[in-house]
C-alpha cells in the first residue's frame, strides 16, 4: 500500500476541526486516516480500512474499551464483596483517536474554531454516517506522565505491542 504523509502547520490556536479542514487541498477524493497522535495501538490499517470501505458511510472511529484507572469495589453494606484492580469495565466504549473519513465529511467543519469531536462528529452520529471499529487489541493514550513512563518502559523492554513492524 501507498501512503503519502502531510505534516502542516495549522497554528497554535486551530481545533482540531480546523485543523482537518485545513488539511483538504491536499486529501483529494479518496477516503483518509488521522489520528490525535497522543496514544498507540496494534490496529491493523488494512483491517480498518476495509471495515470503513464496506460501510459506506461518511466516517469512522476506532474504539476501545479502556481499563479503569482505579481499582473497583463491590459493597454490601461497608463490607467490601469484591476488589478488582483496574478492571476493563462493561460495554463501555471509548475513541481511541484512530479515524477513516470521507472527503465530504470535512464539510461538516465551519473553520479553525470547530472541534472535530464536537460538531462534526455529533452530526455524523445523528445523522447515521459514523461508523465504530471496534479494536479488541493493544491501545494506550498518552495523556499523562505515568502513561508515557508505563509506554516507555514497554518500549524499552523490547515489549511494545504496539511495534508490528
Amino acid at each position: 500500500m501507498d501512503w503519502s504523509v502531510f505534516l502542516a502547520d495549522t497554528g497554535g490556536n486551530t481545533q482540531t476541526g480546523g485543523r482537518l479542514k485545513r488539511l483538504s487541498k491536499w486529501v483529494g477524493g479518496e477516503p483518509f486516516m488521522f489520528t490525535y497522535g497522543d496514544g498507540v495501538a496494534d490496529i491493523d490499517i488494512d483491517k480498518l480500512l476495509a471495515f470503513h470501505r464496506s460501510h459506506g458511510k461518511l466516517a469512522t472511529v476506532t474504539v476501545v474499551r479502556p481499563p479503569s484507572r482505579f481499582g473497583w469495589i463491590s459493597f454490601e453494606g461497608d463490607s467490601v464483596k469484591k476488589f478488582e484492580e483496574k478492571p476493563i469495565t462493561g460495554e463501555e466504549w471509548a475513541s481511541a483517536g484512530f479515524f477513516v473519513v470521507e472527503p465530504k465529511a470535512l464539510e461538516l467543519i465551519d473553520g479553525d474554531d470547530t472541534i472535530w469531536e464536537r460538531g462534526p462528529m455529533e452530526k455524523l452520529a445523528s445523522a447515521g454516517q459514523l461508523m465504530a471499529y471496534r479494536h479488541q487489541g493493544f491501545w494506550q493514550s498518552m495523556d499523562t506522565i505515568r502513561d508515557v513512563q508505563s509506554l516507555e518502559k514497554l518500549w524499552d523492554s523490547g515489549n511494545a505491542p504496539w511495534k508490528v513492524w
